[in-house]
């Protein structure tokens, strides 16, 4: 019997995102979420693709060890169970790899030190990252279990786009340098434009904007990541929910100074209390678009600003590339938000860029372009699959040698 499934594995600070995937054909067998692991309000929904059920259980689940004990008992309900001689290797989402991992790698005892050691920089996420990847291999010590860095696809970035503009001897004592995040997306969401367009990846240069409540931009030219918007942490770039993107560092000083706040209280403002959210008091555009609809000027101000952030982006990484073959919407926002669309583009026909009123305003799960017939850049919508591109990387990686 062929091996040919993988299990994707998500591992928040307090959840689990999961999905077994067939490699054979790539499509989905189940699906699920554990949420407010640790909590007495636990909650464990899965889905059953094939005959399009879901069961929900609610209980305590005191860690990610249960939660996973719990998604495996799940799965072994519907015959998919990690015992499975099909099973052949659990992929895992990690945030940060560093300058180390520039591809999706093989775990071992090395490796989980590496990922250990850069919790620093990633300390929100790899600790729990680190969680699911050791009980996946307390559950089956005998499967490869695949590391697939968010920072790989941006490895590529010249050390000119790398770099920040401080003493390089602090900088790399410390390892600060521009990393960039949402990698299997930018990854996937590059591929597939160039596949709607036709063409191979390395013919085609593309701005990707990852739009969500984290949110990112990319220059992907003939494959590769040239530049990207998020820097050492996911707070540099756009405007997001609840992040700033770029400010003045002297900010930080000032407030420091001036307000009398702590460094924990400057880190919480600008992560979870700024953006859309701190402009606004709304981090969700359906509600902004609607107040704006509504004639609510502070959700004006809120979305212009964001569009205007967005614009100097897709601008910037017009000049990097030189070429630009397309534009991509993906993720949350991108993939739905209409007026997010129209109003990035507004005013760019000069650099090719334009939409169509009524393509833009089709609302599909598909791939599609969205820009008129005769025009000289591409706008696209594609919908990322950030777990189909995990999926692809481990398989590609271990899966045809079992």
């Amino acid at each position: 019997m062929s091996s040919s499934r993988v299990l994707v594995l998500n591992s928040g600070s307090s959840s689990v995102k999961y999905q077994l995937l067939d490699m054979g054909d790539s499509s989905r067998l189940a699906v699920g979420l554990v949420e407010r692991i640790g909590e007495e309000t636990s909650r464990l929904k899965h889905t059953h693709v094939e005959s399009d059920t879901s069961r929900e259980r609610t209980g305590p689940i005191p860690d990610h060890e249960a939660a996973l004990k719990a998604v495996a008992e799940e799965l072994a309900r519907d015959g998919l169970g990690l015992d499975s001689p099909e099973l052949a290797a659990i992929g895992h989402r990690v945030v940060h790899g560093g300058q180390t991992f520039t591809a999706p790698t093989v775990v071992d005892d090395a490796v989980l030190a590496e990922i250990e050691r850069l919790i620093p920089v990633a300390p929100l996420h790899n600790p729990a990252n680190l969680t699911g990847i050791r009980t996946a291999q307390a559950l089956r010590p005998d499967l490869p279990q695949v590391a697939v860095f968010d920072t790989a696809f941006h490895t590529t970035m010249p050390e000119s786009a790398a770099r920040y503009a401080i003493d390089t001897e602090t900088a790399d004592a410390h390892r600060i340098r521009r990393y960039g995040f949402h990698g299997t997306s930018h990854a996937y969401v590059s591929r597939a434009t160039a596949r709607l367009l036709g063409r191979a990846p390395e013919e085609v240069n593309v701005i990707v904007l990852h739009l969500g409540n984290g949110a990112s931009a990319s220059a992907v030219r003939g494959g590769e990541c040239v530049d990207t918007s998020m820097g050492l942490t996911p707070l540099e770039g756009l405007v997001m929910g609840t992040r700033s993107g770029d400010m003045d560092p002297a900010v930080i000083f000032h407030l420091m100074r001036v307000g009398g706040m702590s460094t924990d209280e400057i880190d919480t403002l600008l992560n979870k209390k700024s953006g859309l959210i701190g402009l606004c008091g709304d981090n969700d555009m359906r509600e902004i678009r609607r107040r704006v609809d509504e004639g609510d000027e502070q959700a004006q101000l809120a979305f212009d600003i964001y569009i205007h952030r967005l614009k100097k982006y897709i601008g910037a990484y017009y000049a990097v590339l030189g070429r630009v073959d397309a534009v991509a919407f993906t993720a949350g926002v991108g993939e739905n938000a209409s007026p997010v669309r129209e109003a990035a583009v507004a005013g760019l026909e000069e650099l090719g860029l334009a939409v169509d009123g009524e393509l833009n305003a089709v609302r599909s799960d598909q791939p599609r372009l969205i820009s008129p017939e005769d025009a000289r850049v591409a706008v696209a919508v594609v919908p990322t699959d950030e777990e189909l591109e995990i999926a692809t990387q481990t398989y590609a990686l271990v899966g045809r040698n079992n």
